[in-house]
This record gives C-alpha cells, sequence and structure tokens, in this order.
C-alpha cells in the first residue's frame, strides 16, 4: 500500500463506499471539489478534504448545495476536473444548476447516497428513490448519465468511469449510491495510477479570437476552452447559438437543445453497462440496481432451491440512459420481469414501458430504511411464474 507520483493511492484496501468513491474521483484527476456535509455522503466529503493537500487538490466546503453546484461548474470552466457529493434534500437544491450544467455542457460528477426520503425522512438509513429525480429533476429538456454501483470496488472503479463520461461527451455525471454500498466496508483493490485509463479533456486547437464554444462537429461534441488560456468566450444558460451569445428563436431552441440529447441518444450503446446472468433460457428475469442487486441474488437462489429454473438476472449498472433495446428484445422471449427497488416503483415504470405488455412486469417495492427480505423478492419470482 503506498502513495504513487500521481498521489493514487494503490494497493488492496479495506474501504467503504463512501471512501471508495473519493478515491475512484481522486483516481480519475478530481482536483476540485466543493459541497456542503449531508448524511449518509459526508465521508466521500471528509476523504477528499484529508487527501488533497498531498495532491494539489481545492477542497471548499459551501454555503448549501445549490451553490456546491455552482462551484464545480465554475471549477470545470477554468481547467479542472471537479465534483460534488450530497443526498437527497441536497439533490434537490442541486437541480437548478445541474440543469445549468447541461445546457452550459460542463464535464463533472455529482454523487448522491441516497436516503429515504421525502423531505427530511431517513437521514441514516438506506433508499432507492432518486432515481427518476435522476433524470427528470431539472426542467427543460436534457439528457444526463447517471451510474448505480452495487459494492465499494465499483464506488471506485465508476467513479473513474463517470468522470471518463463526463470529460468525453460534455455533461454532468450523476453517481446514485445507496446508504447500504456507501456504508459498507469491503476490499477495495487501488491500482497504479498507469494502470488506469483516463479520458482527458478535449481542447480546443484553435487560437485565441478563433474559438467558438459551441461550435461542434459530426460527433456534436465541442471542444472546450479554460480560462486564462486567452481565449474570448461567452457562456450561459440561455439558449445560445455557436458563439455562446444569446438567441431566443425557436430554430435555435431546436439546434440547441436538439443537440443535448443526440450526442447521449445516439452514443447510448457506448454508454450503457449491464450486467447479466443466466439469460440464454430465461423465463423471469430480475432486474436491479444498487444494494438491491444483491439481495436479489439470495431470492433467485431460493427460487431455485424451491424447483424453479431459468431465472435470469440483470443488474443496471448505467440506469441512465436505460438500456431500452435490450429490455424490448427480452421482452419478446421471457414470461415476466420481476423488478425489486427501493422506492414504490421508478424504474419499474422504464421495465413497462420497453416491455409493451409483451410480458407481465412485476414491481416489489420497498419504502427504505432497510433492504428487501430476500424471501419477499422469491415469492415475486414465484408469482412470475404462475
Amino acid at each position: 500500500m503506498k502513495a504513487d507520483p500521481a498521489g493514487v493511492l494503490t494497493g488492496v484496501h479495506y474501504l467503504d463506499g463512501d471512501k471508495a468513491c473519493a478515491e475512484g474521483g481522486l483516481a480519475a484527476g478530481c482536483r476540485f471539489f466543493a459541497g456542503y456535509p449531508i448524511t449518509p455522503s459526508t465521508e466521500v466529503a471528509e476523504r477528499v478534504s484529508e487527501r488533497f493537500p498531498y495532491m494539489g487538490g481545492m477542497f471548499i466546503q459551501m454555503e448549501d448545495e445549490l451553490a456546491s453546484m455552482a462551484a464545480i461548474l465554475g471549477g470545470s470552466w477554468a481547467g479542472v476536473k471537479s465534483m460534488t457529493v450530497t443526498s437527497g434534500p441536497g439533490f434537490s437544491l442541486m437541480m437548478e444548476n445541474i440543469g445549468l450544467g447541461a445546457m452550459l455542457e460542463t464535464p463533472c460528477v455529482v454523487v448522491n447516497v441516497q436516503r429515504g426520503g421525502p423531505s427530511t425522512g431517513l437521514p441514516t438509513l438506506p433508499g432507492q428513490a432518486d432515481m427518476m429525480q435522476a433524470r427528470w429533476g431539472s426542467h427543460g429538456d436534457y439528457r444526463l448519465i447517471a451510474l448505480s454501483p452495487n459494492s465499494p470496488q465499483e464506488c471506485f472503479d465508476l467513479t473513474i468511469t463517470a468522470f471518463n463520461f463526463s470529460e468525453k461527451y460534455r455533461v454532468p455525471v450523476l453517481f446514485m449510491m445507496d446508504e447500504c454500498v456507501g456504508h459498507m466496508t469491503e476490499k477495495v483493490v487501488i491500482p497504479e495510477a498507469d494502470k488506469i485509463d483516463l479520458t482527458e479533456r478535449r481542447y480546443t486547437k484553435k487560437k485565441p479570437g478563433e474559438y467558438l464554444p459551441y461550435a461542434y462537429g459530426e460527433d456534436l461534441i465541442p471542444d472546450m476552452a479554460k480560462a486564462g488560456d486567452g481565449h474570448f468566450f461567452h457562456v450561459t444558460g440561455l439558449t445560445h447559438d455557436e458563439r455562446g451569445y444569446p438567441d431566443m428563436t425557436w430554430e435555435m431552441q431546436e439546434k440547441c437543445v436538439h443537440r443535448l440529447i443526440d450526442k447521449i441518444d445516439k452514443n447510448v450503446d457506448e454508454i450503457f453497462m449491464i450486467e447479466e446472468e443466466n439469460m440464454d433460457k430465461a423465463e423471469v428475469v430480475v432486474i436491479s440496481y444498487g444494494i438491491t442487486s444483491r439481495v436479489a441474488l439470495r431470492g433467485i437462489q431460493l427460487a431455485e432451491q424451491a424447483g424453479m429454473k431459468n431465472i435470469g438476472r440483470m443488474r443496471l449498472i448505467t440506469v441512465w440512459p436505460f438500456p431500452e433495446k435490450r429490455i424490448r428484445e427480452l421482452a419478446k422471449k421471457v414470461k415476466a420481469f420481476v423488478v425489486p427497488e427501493m422506492n414504490y416503483g421508478q424504474m419499474v415504470l422504464e421495465v413497462e414501458r420497453c416491455a409493451g405488455g409483451q410480458c407481465k412486469t412485476i414491481l416489489v417495492p420497498h419504502g427504505g430504511g432497510t433492504v428487501h427480505k430476500p424471501e419477499t423478492i422469491y415469492q415475486a419470482i414465484k408469482e412470475a411464474y404462475k
């Protein structure tokens, strides 16, 4: 266990998910963090604040979460990889500036360690009820990317992936943990820095005076410039042209906003990640994410011990954009989807929509505070076979 020249803490560790997420951000090159303490995410901020002095990073505790989100947008435009962390109430406060980040096309990572809600809810206990907010929380049309880890190791690995996606597609990426994954402690292997694949920011090669902040090519993603490099550019949350200047016409709205959607939708196959098992002959498929995916494994085992066969398992790693194409393919072949989630029905609505009535979709709800009982998931699988 040692720190390599880049400051990455390498080797085998025993870390909880929050701390592993922090280390993933550091390994990805994050050097600016702005946030406000909130249970159960504060350990991410604490870890970053402890490590930044040794890595040349800047940590700032803001007055609230709305300001925190604004700060990381500014940090990113200043030229550094930036992140923040929060939980349910803070996630709500960040939504206005998450929308600003989508319109400005600002690469950054927002970690949400979910707890039970609404309102203050269950500050120290788990939930998974912010999943639709991650997609629809800010006003207007836009697309973001959201990932969901189910282990401390993935908290490290997928935080790096989140930063890579944010840089590649110039978009805020949401990292949707839950309290259980954030606070569980397991083995985490951190490779040396030169073994970690990083996507670096694509800066403009234009000379000062020639750069247009929203000029783009075939991949629909504009190059960036950073403050201090001599470029003159304007960015605004208003609908804007390639110069970044406001343009209040419906034609520009169509051109500007449609591209925010297309740059994600046209790259879904490169973005979405799922984990599948026993899908070849599956009659029933259990779809889950986060901590619930680990509980679902035991529910499937109980069903198999009871004599049920051909049970497939799908774990959503990328939750947004949703793997619509794969769900539609499976809906033609299976009897039912069983969807356990720690809410009263969110991602199940997407499964049901994509299934299109071709098979049953069975929700296994849970209000949060604890995880599902495996027996409850087993009973839902049993119902699916009827």
